[in-house]
C-alpha cells in the first residue's frame, strides 16, 4: 500500500463481509480466506479519528500561509493504530472519488490519499524517496534531497493529494542529526503540500519526537488521539465485550453457538490485555483452527491452546520469578 497502485487496489477492493442470512454456504477455502482477512469493526478510536480528520481537512482547505494542523495517533503496539489509519484513509479515498469521478480519458487521475512508512534509520533523503516512490516519481542516485523534495511537492500538488498518512513515526529521533533533518523535511512538506497530515506511531509521547525545538513545533501543530487498550468497562458500557460480540457475529463457522465468546469476555480481556490487534488475531486463528480440525466452533479450550504474539503471551502468562534455593545454616 506504499505505492499508489497498491493503495488504490486496497481502497477500492470491497472489504470482507459476514455471510448474509439465507446466503449459500461458502466453501472451506472461501471461509479460510475470509477469516484470514476478516472484518474491521468501527471502534471509538476510528470514530474519533474519522471526525477529527474530516474537521481538520475542512479547517485547512484554504490555509496557504502556514502548515495545516495535523493529527498523531499514538498508543502501545497491537492497539489498532494502523487499522484505524487505513480505515479512515480508505473512507476518505472513496468519498473523494465518489464526489469527483474521473473524467473519461483523464491521463493523470487525482490521488486523494497518500500512505507512507517511515523507513528504519530514516534520513531526510530516504524519507523523501519514500514519498516519491508512492507516486512513482523517478529518483536517481545523483539527485539531492532538495531536488527530490521539489519533485515530490510539485507532483503531490498536481495529483491533488488531500490526505497524507505517515505510519511508524516513532522511528524518527530529532535528537540525532539525521532524525532532525527528517523532522525538518516533514515540516517542509506540510507547508508546501496542500494536504492534512496524519501520523501514527507507538507511544510517541515517550519518545524523543516531542523533544527540543523541532518537537515543540510538532507538538504545537498536532493533536493527539490516544489508541489504547479497550477497557472492560466504561461507565455503563462494556466496550470490549461489545467488540467481541461484533466479531462473533462476523464468524462463518457451522457449529459455533452465538453468545459463547461474550461469555468469556473477562478471560479474553485478560488474555489480550484489551488490545484490539491481539484480540482479532486470537479470534481469527481460532476460527481457522476450528475449520481445519472440523469442530467448526470456538471454545475456551481452543482459545487457550493458541499461541499469540509475545506481548500478549507475556501479559497472560508472565515468566515466573526464579527463587533462590533454600540453604540450611550450619
Amino acid at each position: 500500500m506504499t505505492t499508489w497502485q497498491g493503495w488504490q487496489h486496497f481502497a477500492t477492493t470491497p472489504p470482507p463481509v459476514p455471510p448474509g442470512p439465507g446466503a449459500p454456504p461458502r466453501s472451506t477455502e472461501e471461509r479460510l480466506a475470509y477469516h484470514s482477512a476478516f472484518v474491521t469493526l468501527r471502534t471509538p478510536v476510528i470514530d474519533t479519528l474519522a471526525t477529527s480528520v474530516r474537521t481538520l481537512m475542512i479547517l485547512g482547505r484554504h490555509q496557504t500561509v502556514t502548515a495545516r494542523p495535523s493529527l498523531i495517533v499514538t498508543g502501545p503496539a497491537a492497539a489498532g493504530k494502523t487499522t484505524a489509519l487505513l480505515h479512515v484513509g480508505r473512507t476518505c479515498h472513496l468519498a473523494h472519488t465518489h464526489r469527483n469521478p474521473p473524467s473519461p480519458g483523464l491521463q493523470h487521475p487525482h490521488v486523494p490519499v497518500a500512505y507512507v512508512l517511515v523507513p528504519p534509520g530514516a534520513t531526510a533523503k530516504t524519507l523523501a524517496t519514500e514519498f516519491a516512490r508512492y507516486l512513482g516519481i523517478p529518483v536517481t542516485t545523483r539527485m539531492t534531497q532538495a531536488q527530490i523534495t521539489d519533485a515530490v511537492c510539485h507532483t503531490y500538488q498536481q495529483a491533488g493529494v488531500r490526505l497524507v498518512l505517515i505510519d511508524e513515526i516513532h522511528r524518527l529521533n530529532p535528537r540525532t542529526t539525521t532524525g532532525a533533518q527528517s523532522a525538518d523535511l516533514l515540516k517542509d512538506l506540510t507547508e508546501r503540500i496542500g494536504a492534512t497530515f496524519v501520523y501514527a506511531g507507538i507511544d510517541v509521547t515517550t519518545t524523543a519526537l516531542f523533544s527540543g525545538v523541532r518537537g515543540a513545533q510538532l507538538a504545537g501543530r498536532a493533536s493527539l488521539i490516544e489508541c489504547g487498550p479497550l477497557p472492560a468497562r466504561h461507565g455503563t458500557h462494556e466496550p470490549f465485550k461489545e467488540l467481541i460480540t461484533g466479531l462473533e457475529k462476523a464468524l462463518d463457522l457451522q457449529q459455533h453457538r452465538p453468545g459463547t465468546l461474550p461469555r468469556h469476555a473477562a478471560y479474553l480481556h485478560q488474555r489480550t490485555a484489551g488490545r484490539i490487534g491481539s484480540l482479532t488475531r486470537l479470534i481469527r486463528q481460532a476460527a481457522i483452527t476450528a475449520i481445519c480440525d472440523g469442530t467448526e466452533k470456538i471454545t475456551k479450550t481452543l482459545l487457550d491452546g493458541i499461541q499469540l504474539d509475545h506481548l500478549a503471551e507475556t501479559h497472560h502468562r508472565p515468566t515466573p520469578t526464579p527463587t533462590r534455593p533454600c540453604t540450611r545454616r550450619p
